[in-house]
């Protein structure tokens, strides 16, 4: 089998390089408290774009640092008693996609919310006192102060946050909500996972954010990963604090967080993945602890896999 990271066996049993500092499991903690105080001033807003047999709705909210975080929204038009609902995560500098693509599942009877990470390419808020750009920059960004700023950080919570508000709503059963994603949108669904226990299940797909020192080691710092080398390039020329940012990037690995999981989790990995090295993202699977499943595309890299889709559906079903 050809191979652009280490052999099966060895990934089956691989568990990351990156530090994880022994204050992790507190910062986070504080994270999460931040994040309970927010008034959230949920909004709810039919869409101008309409589908026969669903509605589509605008959902905001009140995130982390004060930004307006926005999400869409489709149910059924018919339902009864609470149902499920599914919350997707987009690919990085992406947006929530079209109304149209949420069909499958709200035709299935789902609730649908798809939510567009701050700072990148839908409507939601990115604030602060950022010099430049807003998206080349966002795993970087807050590394050199208070690594409470660091605005991975405020992704993830705005995953948790809108979950809960999912789980919150009078017509979503609390105890059948899911969670998935590819790339980013796979990194943003472990976090989530990781930090919201009451999510069932998990389908994170070739998941991002994950393991960052091992893709500084293995050279794949482009792409996806580009803004390590720039980071070094603009503001670390002679690499003086090299330990000191793969020790901050920490907080924001997924892999670190993984162990945290309770929800039941299907993930799908391309073994030829340049993109998010494949050792990157079994790093993030061989944390979890609870009920798993992987599923393996010897010949496939960032891209899509085929049939994993329809296997995510009938994952999700299980809810």
């Amino acid at each position: 089998m050809p191979v652009i990271d280490m052999p099966l066996d060895e990934l089956r049993k691989y568990r990351g390089i990156n530090p994880k500092l022994p204050d992790f499991d507190a910062y986070w903690e504080v994270a999460l408290r931040e994040m309970r105080a927010v008034d959230p001033q949920v909004r709810i807003e039919k869409a101008d774009y309409q589908l026969p047999g669903v509605e589509c709705y605008h959902l905001y909210f009140t995130g982390v640092k004060g930004a307006r975080i926005h999400a869409q929204y489709v149910r059924p038009a018919k339902f009864e008693g609470p149902a499920p609902a599914v919350v997707l995560f987009h690919g990085y500098s992406a947006n929530s996609g079209d109304w149209s693509e949420k069909l499958g599942y709200a035709s299935l009877g789902f609730h649908v919310f798809a939510m567009d990470c701050r700072g990148q390419g839908g409507k939601s808020e990115d604030v602060g006192g950022t010099i430049g750009n807003t998206l080349q920059g966002h795993i970087i960004r807050g590394v050199d102060g208070d690594p409470q700023n660091m605005l991975f950080r405020h992704i993830f919570l705005d995953a948790v946050q809108l979950t809960g508000i999912v789980m919150d709503l009078s017509e979503v059963d609390e105890n059948r909500v899911g969670v998935t994603g590819w790339s980013q949108g796979g990194g943003i669904t472990l976090a989530c996972a990781a930090l919201e226990p009451r999510v069932r299940r998990a389908a994170p797909v070739y998941p991002f954010l994950s393991d960052y020192r091992r893709v500084w080691e293995m050279d794949l710092a482009r792409n996806a990963y580009e803004e390590l080398r720039l980071y070094f390039r603009r503001f670390d020329p002679q690499h003086e604090r090299e330990e000191e940012l793969f020790a901050k990037l920490g907080y924001i690995d997924v892999h670190h967080l993984a162990s945290r999981i309770q929800a039941e989790v299907l993930m799908g990995v391309g073994l030829m993945d340049e993109i998010c090295p494949p050792s990157t993202q079994f790093a993030a699977y061989n944390a979890i602890s609870s009920p798993k499943k992987l599923e393996i595309f010897p010949d496939f890299g960032h891209e899509g896999l085929p049939g994993m889709p329809d296997k995510i559906v009938q994952f999700m079903l299980g809810l």
